[in-house]
């Protein structure tokens, strides 16, 4: 079995009920997308079970409920070390 890099980027403004899907992209795309992170200090995780489920959504579409405690506990955890380095 062959293994895909895939990569998604979130977004949660305050106002939104959950955090929706800004970008998604698999392959040699998705080594773009987190290249781009990269240059411009965008946190990222890595969790391959979470970008699964999360490449099938459709960009711009809130993430599905059942991925909202996992995706919840990255935001604090980006937050919390966030905090710590200002």
């Amino acid at each position: 079995m062959n293994f895909v890099k895939k990569a998604v980027a979130l977004r949660y403004p305050e106002n939104a009920q959950a955090p929706f899907i800004t970008a998604s992209a698999k392959g040699l795309l998705a080594q773009r997308l987190l290249k781009i992170a990269e240059e411009n200090d965008v946190a990222v995780v890595r969790d391959d079970a979470l970008a699964e489920v999360l490449s099938f959504q459709e960009v711009g579409s809130c993430i599905p409920e059942q991925t909202w405690e996992i995706v919840a506990k990255i935001f604090a955890f980006i937050g919390y070390i966030g905090d710590k380095n200002e």
